[in-house]
């Protein structure tokens, strides 16, 4: 399924982005940060591996990165000055063009995965 591959790319991309920004952000929540790069890691394993029941993961966790990266005031003052520049580029292309590009490419995966379950269930009946 090419969509599960792209799904599986922009994942990595993300975990990629997530590891250059992990050592600029603050040391108090380097645990959390951790913990999400994880996830990402996780969610591109299983989503390259064909496990069917990712896409919800997938959906969930880039809609808390997104509110999470909006909800934080230092978030917003570093996007909007983008002062340190390579902190803002990295929280803008990771934090929101990345998982706005997650949610696009998972939600082709998942209606193609549906269409493929549809068909399936279509041809056993004829």
């Amino acid at each position: 399924m090419i969509g599960k591959n792209r799904v599986a790319v922009t994942l990595a991309a993300i975990s990629a982005i997530g590891a250059l920004g992990i050592p600029l952000g603050d040391p108090k929540f380097i645990v959390q940060a951790l913990i999400l790069e994880g996830c990402f890691i996780v969610l591109a394993i299983l989503t390259a591996k064909n496990y069917p029941h990712v896409y919800i993961p997938n959906f969930v966790v880039a809609g808390i990165v997104i509110a999470g990266n909006s909800a934080f005031y230092k978030h917003i003052e570093i996007m909007t000055t983008l002062h340190p520049l390579y902190n803002a580029i990295v929280l803008i292309t990771g934090g929101y063009v990345l998982q706005a590009l997650l949610l696009i490419t998972n939600y082709l995966a998942y209606k193609q995965y549906k269409q493929l379950i549809q068909n399936d269930k279509t041809s056993k009946l004829s």
